[in-house]
């Protein structure tokens, strides 16, 4: 019987260390048979929400993507017309063999009196019906980005552009 044990513990040993692994084989692209992907990482330089006065000129701040430590390069598309107020939209796209990453920026044009100007409505707004607050933060004489504009639930995380043009009144253009 303790022959037995022995020949099919030196079977299993015999076996066991016969058999061989294959190597990982590990490049840039590849980690064995998975290749791996590197998706465009845009990055902007400066704010997301820019307030520019009306008449007055817009200069891009910067943007750059990266994939898997290489530029990639971006294409910028949107207007921005720095004579009518309005929320402008910029897009920002790279685009690689492994997919394309976007980004926006939003740019306030203003135009706001001189006592609307020293107004400060920066803040936080309790809705009683719902528990929770819209924040307002300052960007600009007159401007501002709300988070969650209606104090709801629906739209928590949303983030508009208001305009305090003159006195107190309030406008949210289209965005």
């Amino acid at each position: 019987m303790k022959k037995r044990h022995a020949l099919i513990f030196i079977a299993l040993v015999s076996i066991v260390s016969s058999c061989e692994k294959d190597p990982i084989i590990r490049t840039d692209k590849n980690v064995g048979i998975s290749t791996v992907a590197y998706y465009p990482n845009i990055t902007l330089t400066g704010e997301v929400v820019i307030a520019v006065a009306n008449g007055t000129s817009f200069t891009e701040p910067g943007v750059k993507a990266q994939a898997g430590g290489a530029d990639v390069p971006v294409v910028t598309s949107g207007t921005i017309d720095t004579n009518v107020d309005g929320v402008y939209t910029l897009t920002y796209t790279a685009t690689n063999v492994d997919g394309v990453s976007t980004a926006h920026r939003t740019v306030a044009v203003y135009t706001t009196d001189a006592d609307a100007a020293t107004h400060d409505l920066s803040g936080k707004y309790f809705r009683a019906a719902t528990g929770l607050t819209a924040t307002w933060s300052k960007i600009g004489p007159g401007v501002y980005t709300v988070l969650n504009p209606a104090g709801s639930g629906i739209g928590i995380s949303l983030v508009v552009v208001a305009i305090n043009p003159t006195g107190y009144t309030i406008s949210v253009p289209d965005q």
